[in-house]
């Protein structure tokens, strides 16, 4: 995938503009932090149980290698095959060897952004296989030509009047004045279409929510049947997975999931969470021939032990962007690339630099939301400051901020003078803003006032009202 992270300022200010996509974005808002609230209030160990989940990932990221050997043995002692792969060219080869291997002409698949993160689909193309994304929300977007702008519902910068417009636009072999009465219509559309699909594909791609290592295990959560169509009915099914993807036993990953459908979705499990150990065996009645697992490390080994190392805990489900004032003003695709919101602002400079996608770490009011509602206790916002003095350090900010920043440090080492001087301007500037007690328009402050106004001071400076109530409560 195309990274336009640098245009950052840019797509968002066109996404302001966008009104289809601020309808939509203003329709999910509610939607998504509600349902979590509810379902963790049921919960009364929630908090405790995300104690939990940190410890099981913090203990699995300090025995990483430990357990991902521990895996690769039992998959393959399970009859499967395990593909280590460092970089996303690994990957993408090892996917395509496998399809050449299977003589694959089309390969469906189940949702997964390590497979965004890969270009997966891109790759295959290129060399005349034909991918098709099963997930309803994938799908739609696949039509489209669009990449997903959320890492669990990708569709959501969609409304039902752009699914319609495309399902007639893209599906021609059906009748053109066809009525769409409800949203059931669509997915019954592309449920038959799908289906035919299903059944003529040589390979299976899906990705992972968890890796047991002391059963070789993958696991997919999904709330329609298409994972699990997509991994037993072709001869070869493939697992795509990153390495922080791996858990010790099946009681940890049980603990985990209590946390990931919650703290996506607000359902206390997923409709299907499906746990795959090798290919069909002997008595099986339906099942793989082969059963391939893709390890992709892609820059995560090189987090580990850094001060991003507590990202890797991530289990993908979203709520650090459900709660992001950010996110839901402009939208995942404004972020550039496959990993939006809070979690894709610490991500995305780690796994494509942070020359470009400096502008991320920047797109957030630091409110401290998505630190609060992570299911797994990443300090979002902290990893966010490390990437900018990261930023600072490498001099990608912009001249003028370091400027600004080089005159405030110079007044900040000189403690009489900065307190004069902000006194001067809370005096000035509070006199300037009259009985309005507002700017519309300020010199040096036009970002600021093109989009609201700025409050003028009033009264004195937090020092001297900080001294003068420390003088009062001396007896």
């Amino acid at each position: 995938m195309l990274a336009t992270s640098p245009a950052f300022k840019q797509n968002a200010t066109e996404a302001l503009g966008n009104p289809s996509l601020q309808k939509a974005l203003h329709r999910t808002r509610p939607q998504s932090s509600g349902k979590r609230a509810a379902a963790v209030a049921a919960l009364p160990e929630f908090e405790r149980l995300r104690d939990i989940g940190r410890d099981i990932k913090d203990h699995t990221l300090a025995h990483l290698d430990f357990y991902l050997e521990t895996y690769a043995d039992n998959v393959e002692r399970a009859g499967g095959h395990v593909h280590w792969c460092s970089s996303a060219d690994d990957a993408r080869d090892a996917v395509l060897q496998i399809c050449r291997r299977a003589d694959a002409r089309t390969v469906t698949k189940g949702k997964s952004m390590v497979s965004e993160e890969l270009a997966i689909n891109e790759h295959l193309e290129k060399h005349g296989i034909t991918p098709i994304e099963t997930d309803l929300g994938e799908y739609i977007l696949q039509i489209r030509g669009e990449p997903p702008s959320h890492i669990i519902g990708p569709a959501f910068h969609l409304n039902r009047e752009d699914w319609e417009e495309s399902f007639r636009k893209v599906h021609t072999d059906l009748p053109a004045d066809r009525v769409f009465h409800e949203r059931r219509d669509i997915m019954t559309e592309a449920r038959v279409l799908l289906r035919e699909k299903f059944l003529a594909a040589d390979v299976g791609i899906t990705g992972a929510n968890f890796l047991i290592a002391e059963s070789g295990s993958s696991v997919i959560v999904t709330n329609e049947g298409n994972g699990d169509l997509t991994q037993t009915l072709p001869r070869v099914h493939i697992v795509l997975a990153s390495i922080e993807k791996v858990v010790p036993t099946l009681e940890d990953a049980t603990s985990l999931l209590r946390l990931l459908a919650r703290s996506a979705t607000g359902q206390d499990f997923s409709v299907y969470t499906t746990f795959s150990t090798g290919g069909r065996r002997p008595g099986d009645l339906d099942g793989p021939e082969e059963y391939h697992v893709v390890l992709v490390d892609n820059g995560r080994s090189g987090m580990v032990g850094t001060e991003f190392h507590d990202m890797l805990r991530c289990i993908r489900c979203a709520a650090c962007m459900n709660h992001c004032p950010v996110y839901f003003a402009v939208g995942g695709h404004s972020y550039g690339w496959v990993y939006p919101g809070p979690m894709g602002s610490v991500l995305t400079p780690a796994l494509i630099g942070i020359d470009k996608a400096a502008n991320l770490p920047n797109a957030s009011t630091f409110c401290g939301k998505c630190e609060g509602v992570c299911p797994v206790k990443i300090p979002l916002p902290k990893l966010m400051r490390h990437w900018r003095e990261r930023e600072f350090e490498r001099h990608l900010t912009p001249a003028i901020a370091r400027a600004n920043l080089g005159l405030w440090a110079w007044f900040a080492r000189r403690p009489a003078l900065y307190r004069l001087a902000t006194r001067a301007a809370a005096v000035g500037l509070g006199l300037m803003g009259g009985k309005r007690g507002r700017f519309t328009k300020l010199p040096f402050a036009g970002s600021w006032t093109d989009g609201r106004d700025l409050p003028a001071p009033e009264g004195d400076t937090f020092f001297a009202r900080y001294a003068h109530a420390q003088r009062k409560a001396k007896p």
